[in-house]
């Protein structure tokens, strides 16, 4: 993904500064508070295995996974460290506090987007992102800085569209993702048991569709993320006419 603007590097600096600034915020503030509010909802209900493994801290060192915080640059998408929780020590419905603790990190984000995303909506700066077609990355980066106002909304809209494309990957039902937890702690108890059987092949299965695309491949995984990723995008950024997609 950032590759793309080496290109771009001797023409348009300050687009590429601000490319691997946003790239960068998404990164720590994106992951490791999704990390975080995993930890921090295991121990509210009573869980301190993520006390115990020290992942209630804000250091990234503690969550941030080398792939995975080397595909946020890369493919736009990535992971962290998983936090080790034990829903049977939750007082309360251990099957229903797994599917809580699961949600809380895609929901981060989604916070994290709003946020990043509310001078965009109020129409303060306008929404640019880096994700275009390789061809027009050139004209993208002379667009971005034309004006302080367009650097700001491109390292405001990266980290929107960043932080939302991390929340919906990871809602997918797919172990090790956080929606396979969320789908089986919400799923009647027989089809969870059923569903779950399914979680050993799970990881192989997302490998085969993240890669599919990059050898010529359909591009389901993609396809099924579009919907909710422009629902989300509306939401976060208004109506704002996103120029070069």
């Amino acid at each position: 993904m950032i590759l793309r603007y080496l290109a771009v590097l001797d023409d348009a600096p300050a687009a590429f500064v601000i490319l691997i600034a946003a790239f960068g915020a998404s990164l720590l503030v994106g992951l490791v508070l999704h990390e975080v509010a995993h930890a921090y909802v295991a121990d509210s209900l009573g869980d301190r295995t993520p006390r115990s493994f020290g992942r209630l801290s804000l250091n990234p060192k503690r969550h941030l996974d080398p792939l995975g915080a080397a595909l946020i640059f890369l493919a736009g998408f990535g992971w962290a460290r998983p936090v080790p929780v034990n829903p049977f020590n939750t007082s309360g419905n251990p099957k229903l506090n797994m599917a809580t603790i699961a949600v809380a990190g895609p929901a981060t984000n989604l916070v994290v987007a709003a946020i990043a995303g509310l001078p965009i909506k109020l129409g303060w700066v306008p929404f640019f992102h880096p994700f275009v077609a390789p061809s027009l990355a050139n004209f993208a980066a002379q667009v971005w800085t034309e004006s302080p106002e367009n650097l700001v909304g491109l390292f405001l809209g990266t980290i929107v569209l960043l932080n939302v494309i991390l929340a919906i990957f990871n809602l997918i039902p797919l172990a090790p993702l956080d929606g396979f937890r969320v789908a089986a702690g919400l799923l009647p108890r027989p089809l969870a048991a059923q569903f779950s059987r399914l979680e050993p092949w799970c990881p192989g299965i997302l490998m085969v569709l993240i890669i599919l695309p990059f050898l010529g491949g359909p591009a389901w995984l993609f396809e099924v993320m579009g919907p909710p990723r422009d629902f989300l995008l509306k939401l976060f950024a208004g109506d704002t006419l996103v120029r070069l997609v």
